[in-house]
């Protein structure tokens, strides 16, 4: 029998998003963006802290922010469609990026 096909959503990125992104998190130290699976992965110097997909920006949470992010009414990064697993990564809100760099960084 065969298996259902798995149906990915697109995690392109335009490059006017990437730069606007990329542009925001410029302060970081040592900012890498590296092309993964039709996205970007986002390093600070050797740590891996973020994802970008489908021109939005998520970041890894954990117990102590998760909250905070969830009252922003934000979703986590689901890179399957069809599926409820979630990862670690919360969507950034489109607010906190248009903000003043600090807030973001």
């Amino acid at each position: 029998m065969a298996r259902p096909r798995i149906k990915f959503r697109s995690l392109r990125v335009t490059p006017e998003f990437r730069d606007f992104m990329l542009d925001q998190l410029a302060g970081l130290r040592e900012l890498r963006a590296k092309r993964m699976f039709g996205g970007i992965g986002l390093y600070s110097g050797e740590r891996f802290f973020g994802i970008v997909a489908a021109d939005e920006l998520f970041f890894k949470v954990d117990d102590g922010n998760r909250g905070a992010y969830e009252a922003a009414g934000s979703e986590p990064f689901r890179p399957v469609a069809a599926r409820p697993v979630s990862m670690s990564y919360w969507r950034v809100p489109i607010e906190v990026l248009e903000e003043d760099r600090k807030s973001v960084v």
